[in-house]
């Protein structure tokens, strides 16, 4: 085949992926005649979308039916997209403005995945900074009664993790200052995971007088945070979804986002920082992830949108990277 009629090829499939995002609805060569300069004969057009049919890139519904695109077309598509849509000055300064207002690092992930709704009409997700990876700032221990502690971690990336404690004996006067000092001297500074040996070493180290109770405080914190550190994500305009069409129904797609095993693992391969990584079909039921890394030097995790496989791409990916990007400024403090 020559360039003119690969280039041409091209171009007819890029034409049917637009007009099938467009407007959801099979495309027909005739369609494209209306629609597009392609300067050729419908017959030549009819000629390439068999073409491309056979090479697994449009498929038919029905005999006389036009043709959608595959997911291999929409990952072609993604991938020669020649320009991102930019935001206008108005957006930009709505989405920093509502960034600006959170009042901590899950304000601020919260507001971020509503933005992202708001702004493409999809489901939005972002991951919460995993504990493994973070490091310990402080960890402050507080009396709630006499006969139970809480203890409250907060991380490096702005993550605040509490946990109850519940004890034998009555806290004296000053435990819970003596245990905050013994933690802090543990914890501060090194990741839960590096910090395990030593939490398991206070029980030896602490004063006969709080060592049952140091005890109870060390494995609720090995148990909870460091042997099974959770990997959260926030979600917002999941109801989204329902206006979609997907090859094999909703309910999938919801599932994976319900169990989030799925969407943390495809989340986790798009935390590099300034670009946009897009995942289309396969484990997600039909639907796509438009995702990429946020944090103010080194990524915290990821955050993007799902959607099906026909979303608006360039306008999505331009949404998902600017939202992204005054993130990463407000959590660096700019």
């Amino acid at each position: 085949m020559s360039k003119a009629a690969q280039q041409r090829r091209a171009a007819v499939l890029r034409a049917i992926v637009a007009d099938y995002i467009a407007s959801h609805e099979p495309v027909g060569s005739k369609t494209l005649l209306e629609r597009h300069q392609l300067g050729v004969s419908s017959a030549t057009i009819r000629n390439d979308m068999v073409a491309l049919e056979k090479e697994g890139y449009i498929v038919s519904q029905h005999a006389s039916s036009g043709r959608i695109p595959t997911d291999k077309a929409y990952r072609l598509f993604v991938d020669t997209l020649d320009e991102i849509k930019p935001l206008s000055v108005a957006e930009r300064r709505a989405i920093s403005s509502f960034l600006e207002g959170g009042v901590d690092l899950e304000d601020v992930l919260r507001r971020s995945v509503q933005l992202l709704s708001q702004l493409t009409r999809q489901a939005a997700v972002v991951q919460i900074p995993t504990l493994n990876v973070s490091r310990v700032r402080h960890c402050e221990v507080v009396e709630l009664t006499p006969y139970r502690l809480l203890l409250v971690l907060i991380t490096d990336t702005g993550r605040v993790e509490q946990r109850n404690v519940d004890i034998a004996n009555p806290c004296s006067p000053g435990t819970a200052s003596r245990l905050r000092e013994l933690f802090n001297r543990a914890l501060a500074g090194k990741t839960l995971s590096d910090a395990s040996v030593s939490i398991a070493e206070l029980a030896e180290e602490a004063p006969s007088d709080i060592r049952d109770v140091v005890i109870r405080c060390a494995t609720v914190l090995i148990e909870t945070l460091v042997e099974a550190p959770s990997d959260k994500l926030i979600l917002a305009g999941a109801s989204h979804l329902i206006r979609g069409e997907f090859p094999e129904g909703l309910p999938p797609v919801l599932e994976a986002l319900e169990e989030q095993v799925v969407v943390l693992r495809l989340l986790a391969e798009a935390q590099e920082l300034g670009h946009v990584r897009v995942h289309i079909g396969d484990e997600l039921h039909g639907a796509s992830i438009v995702a990429t890394g946020y944090g103010p030097d080194t990524p915290f995790g990821s955050m993007g949108v799902v959607g099906p496989t026909y979303m608006d791409y360039a306008g999505t990916i331009s949404k998902v990277s600017v939202v992204a990007q005054y993130v990463s400024r407000v959590l660096g403090g700019n």
